[in-house]
């Protein structure tokens, strides 16, 4: 293949004369130029003006977003800050409280506390729940009374909670 391409194209320039030679070579040439204007050097002279174009408005949204989240971690810390108290605590620990499955019989508030009743409640899933509030709403449990029913892992219990700022 590689032969016959080679034969053909000798066959070609071989029966062109030496003005015909010139010609094409200067022409291939000045195509030759053309195509890698074209190709290589306009884009890239776009590409760059472009970029020198929207270098700057890309800077400024950069700023703005870094502010922005430098903004988010002060506020994210300042949130972390501020526990529920009172009847926002009550209604938190109660809704908390049916997103883990358990049942309260009795859901007050009792001073800056909330205290809790259960009957017959898993012991495991209600230790389980009092992790989660601690993290989620910065509480510390200050008085359980906790009695084991027959069956193993089943409780009565109070108990009384308040956030963890309150000694």
């Amino acid at each position: 293949m590689k032969a016959e391409l080679a034969q053909t194209w000798a066959g070609f320039w071989d029966q062109r004369s030496e003005r015909e030679k010139t010609i094409l070579a200067w022409g291939s040439g000045v195509l030759a130029l053309v195509i890698a204007w074209s190709v290589l050097w306009a884009p890239a002279q776009e590409g760059r003006a472009h970029l020198k174009e929207s270098l700057p408005s890309l800077q400024r949204q950069l700023a703005s977003m870094t502010a922005q989240s430098n903004e988010a971690r002060t506020l994210s810390a300042a949130a972390q800050g501020v526990a529920p108290t009172g009847a926002a605590l009550k209604d938190a620990l109660a809704a908390s409280l049916t997103d883990h499955g358990l049942a309260a019989t009795q859901v007050q508030v009792i001073g800056n506390a909330v205290q809790i009743q259960m009957k017959n409640a898993s012991f495991p899933a209600w230790t389980s729940w009092v992790d989660d509030a601690r993290k989620q709403f910065k509480v510390q449990v200050a008085e359980a009374h906790v009695t084991a029913l027959k069956d193993d892992g089943q409780v009565d219990l109070t108990a009384s909670l308040q956030p963890s700022t309150a000694k």
